[in-house]
């Protein structure tokens, strides 16, 4: 049993790479809101919107919060181990090697399927910019068929999904329906991480400045035509206007929108072996990035739920641009900018994303996890091209049978689960000698204050929603049963964790990144929890049959 835990320790001196360092902080701050700004605010948000109304504000303040302590987490890992491999490397030195791969198959999940939804969403916005410029696609090459025939098979009123169901032409018994522009972007990425980091800096940052302006000009014109009753929608049930029209219940049920925009920031640790100086550039590019993505994203739901009502953003995957189409504020050069601009902020994430999973594939295959080939590096181009061309194979193929809902749900989950890791990764190392240049984690004792705060919190909470808790136990309700059964579980978890702070002084910074990571798993629903157990088993088998046999860190300790 002591095998499966057996650490890896790393010399915080050791920067020695086959890699190319080429990036400084303002390229990993660029790389940062590349990953941030994207299909979040671009496509997710008015889901999110829709779920949970104007108060899903709160939600993005829960989220940035849960996400700056965790930020820090991962800053205080990066000023250690300047390694590729992100939480996968991070877990390796303070959990030991089967939790490392847990982490690493999570992250699998994380950087391959989360660009798959990205993909997805590039190609809605891909198709209505040409349908603008009068340019049309068949319906039938721009979905999935998996989406086509859920709308065929549900009833949907979402016109495009069903006409390629109708229209699609027939191979054989099978309908013929593949979403083109996603596999072709998904392509022309891949090229292009493969052909080198410097390349894609340039390129990214030329992007980003672009999606920047055109964000700040969204919210500028925006301001100007918000309507503040919007603010205060009234309930058609209770007929009572509130800025939470579905609850808190329903502002929880968004997380997975929300969360969604912030799974990039973590993929710049991977970026460790191509950073300058990667101790000081990559935990200060992760905060500022952080904090600047933070404050745009309030900025823009402010817009959205200002200006439009929440209802009318059900099933919309282009919001910022919905906002000011005919039907709503009705300002055609900014539908037209913003449609364009989309195209752009989401190719920056693709970019991000596909540069983050190859190099934690290459990190697992250096420590003997995975085949060797995994971390071959191109001899003129030096990036890790086997594991780029295999992620661009992984995040192709399930482009042809799945669809954006599942994906997204899928995703928050598992990175979620890996910032739970992170921050507890960091409760368990040991203090290191302070370096001056570098990152330190502040060191805050958290022996009565975390209890202090989750208990008064707790009772700040009760006295704000009386009556969530007098129906806590009622777990057959359904429509929060199971957000309820998630609060309570939460709770019990985090009183142990009071306990054990007090025993053991437990540093805060990490707790309270620790603690509100796993207050953001509350709003996942049951079958969330199905699948990404599926996928750890998964994971398991594949660990037992091949990784824990190939172990470098086993053989060297045999």
């Amino acid at each position: 049993m002591n095998q499966l835990f057996r650490r890896k320790n790393y010399s915080e001196t050791d920067t020695s790479t086959s890699l190319l360092r080429v990036l400084g902080v303002w390229d990993i701050v660029f790389f940062g809101i590349a990953a941030i700004i994207g299909a979040g605010s671009f496509s997710s948000l008015g889901e999110a919107v829709f779920r949970g109304g104007p108060g899903v504000i709160l939600l993005y303040l829960i989220c940035g919060f849960a996400c700056g302590f965790t930020a820090l987490c991962y800053a205080e890992f990066a000023s250690r181990i300047p390694t590729a491999g992100s939480a996968y490397t991070y877990a390796y030195a303070s959990f030991g090697e089967l939790i490392a791969w847990v982490i690493g198959w999570a992250l699998i999940m994380e950087y391959s399927f989360g660009n798959i939804y990205v993909a997805f969403s590039w190609s809605d916005y891909f198709t209505s910019f040409l349908e603008r410029l009068g340019m049309h696609i068949p319906d039938y090459l721009t979905c999935s068929y998996t989406e086509a025939r859920k709308a065929f098979q549900n009833g949907s009123e979402n016109k495009e999904l069903l006409n390629a169901w109708k229209s699609a032409p027939l191979i054989g018994s099978l309908k013929f329906i593949v979403d083109v522009p996603a596999l072709v972007i998904n392509g022309l990425i891949t090229w292009l991480c493969y052909v080198g980091v410097k390349e894609s800096k340039n390129f990214n940052n030329s992007l980003v400045i672009l999606k920047l302006a055109v964000i700040v000009l969204v919210i500028l014109v925006g301001f100007a035509y918000i309507n503040t009753d919007n603010w205060t929608p009234v309930n058609p049930e209770t007929q009572v206007a509130s800025f939470m029209p579905n609850g808190f219940a329903g502002v929880m049920s968004a997380v997975s929108g929300v969360f969604f925009a912030y799974i990039g920031f973590d993929a710049l640790s991977v970026l460790s072996e191509e950073t300058k100086d990667p101790q000081k550039t990559l935990p200060k590019g992760m905060i500022i990035s952080l904090v600047l993505c933070t404050v745009i994203y309030i900025a823009l739901t402010l817009v959205l739920t200002g200006m439009v009502d929440y209802r009318k953003f059900d099933g919309i995957g282009d919001p910022l641009s919905f906002i000011f189409e005919k039907s709503n504020a009705n300002v055609a050069w900014m539908e037209l900018v913003v449609s364009f601009v989309a195209i752009v902020a989401i190719t920056t994430v693709l970019l991000v994303f596909q540069m983050g999973q190859p190099r934690i594939w290459y990190a697992m295959s250096r420590d003997g996890l995975m085949p060797e080939k995994f971390k071959t590096v191109h001899p003129k181009y030096k990036t890790p091209s086997f594991a780029t061309i295999i992620t661009g194979i992984a995040v192709g193929v399930p482009i042809l049978f799945t669809d954006k809902t599942f994906i997204l749900d899928f995703t928050s989950i598992g990175t979620i689960f890996a910032f739970v890791l992170v921050c507890a990764g960091v409760l368990m190392l040991p203090a290191k000698q302070k370096i001056k240049g570098r990152f330190h984690l502040p060191y805050i004792n958290g022996k009565f204050i975390f209890p202090v705060i989750f208990i008064g919190g707790l009772i700040g909470f009760y006295i704000w929603q009386p009556e969530f808790f007098s129906n806590l136990m009622d777990w057959s309700n359904p429509k929060e049963g199971e957000f309820r059964a998630s609060i309570f579980v939460f709770i019990l978890i985090n009183l142990v964790l009071c306990i054990f702070t007090f025993i053991k002084n437990f540093s805060l910074i990490p707790l309270i990144g620790l603690s509100s990571c796993l207050y953001l798993l509350t709003g996942m629903s049951h079958e969330n929890w199905f699948w990404f157990g599926l996928w750890f088993a998964l994971g398991l088998v594949i660990y037992f049959c091949y990784g824990y046999k190939n172990s470098k860190l086993r053989k060297e300790e045999a």
